[in-house]
């Protein structure tokens, strides 16, 4: 700014309010100094720029994973939700136990962000007191964490509506496969699907089974044992319900495998709406996870804007959609 100053012929503080579109500079000598700035390639730093509005201007996203097609669409969701912004996004990754603790007890972006997003992260209730403490705007995207801002899904209803699609199709002997967690922190979305899952059986006047309801870990593999482990019982359900697409993916290996034709022998509703859940044609409930992520960005941008947002808790609907791997059970 001073050499750009040095060449026009005017002080740093006429630069300044030149190239901030502030009043008390003529328009002729405002326009000469832009372009000076374009022949020097010159660009205010942003830095100095939030360092004079007291902020920092950054907001940073906190996920388990970046490569995962959950949290991969809802870093999209958050990103697409603060372009146009002059926010900057700091990414940071904690995909393992260790990397979680040692991200809150230190919390790296304490002095650097003006918000902070989590995606889908179980916490402590010392990691929330961390958090609290840090003085700046915390949004949760694919949860709940106390009364702060969140935007997610209802993952009651959304295991209620799975298990629903196949009381409706006549099935009674219906099964779920979820998922547990790889860390000492309990997911809410677990708790909460089983929760849909009993409670459409019990409105069907259907028995909840025991050794229905299988716990493996997370992912397509815990999708393998559930299914080989529900199959070996001495009398196999006619439908499954899984936690989510993965596990199902797992699922309808182990069937074809078997030889138990789908939806003939035995159908499968899964939860989420991967985008491979119409190659595998199967039946799902959608949740709008990019959606959640969108509304997140708009939220934190909203929210530093103008101190508050006008819903700070956000519940966006999920619905059944039917493919090929549910239908009425055999006989």
């Amino acid at each position: 700014m001073a050499d750009l100053a040095e060449r026009a012929g005017v002080s740093t503080a006429t630069v300044s309010r030149a190239l901030s579109g502030a009043p008390g500079v003529s328009e002729e000598t405002r326009q000469r100094i832009k372009d000076l700035a374009d022949d020097l390639s010159y660009a205010v730093s942003p830095d100095a720029a939030r360092l004079a509005r007291g902020s920092s201007g950054r907001v940073a996203v906190v996920t388990p994973d970046v490569s995962h097609w959950f949290y991969a669409a809802m870093l999209d969701g958050i990103v697409t939700g603060l372009r146009g912004t002059d926010l900057d996004v700091l990414l940071y990754e904690v995909k393992e136990e260790r990397e979680r603790r040692r991200f809150f007890e230190e919390l790296p972006a304490r002095r650097q962000v003006d918000a902070l997003v989590l995606v889908a992260l179980p916490i402590s209730d010392d990691e929330q007191r961390r958090l609290d403490l840090m003085g700046v705007t915390v949004v949760m995207a694919g949860g709940t964490l106390g009364e702060h801002p969140h935007v997610r899904i209802d993952d009651v209803a959304a295991g209620r509506q799975a298990t629903a699609q196949l009381v409706r199709a006549g099935h009674q002997r219906i099964a779920m496969i979820n998922s547990k967690g790889t860390w000492s922190l309990e997911y809410a979305a677990p708790s909460a699907r089983l929760r849909g899952f009993t409670r459409a059986l019990d409105e069907a006047g259907l028995e909840v089974r025991p050794e229905y309801v299988v716990h493996r870990r997370w992912g397509s593999h815990g999708g393998v044992q559930g299914m080989s482990e529900l199959l070996s019982l001495p009398e196999p359900p006619t439908a499954v319900v899984t936690f989510s697409d993965e596990v199902a993916f797992g699922a309808l290996r182990t069937l074809r495998r078997a030889g138990a034709p789908v939806p003939y022998a035995i159908s499968v509703v899964g939860i989420d709406d991967h985008h491979l859940a119409d190659m595998f044609d199967l039946t799902t409930v959608h949740q709008p996870v990019t959606q959640q992520g969108l509304v997140a960005g708009q939220m934190v941008h909203q929210i530093l804007e103008k101190g508050d947002v006008s819903s700070p808790h956000i519940t966006l609907p999920t619905h059944v959609v039917a493919r090929g791997t549910s239908g009425p059970p055999p006989g």
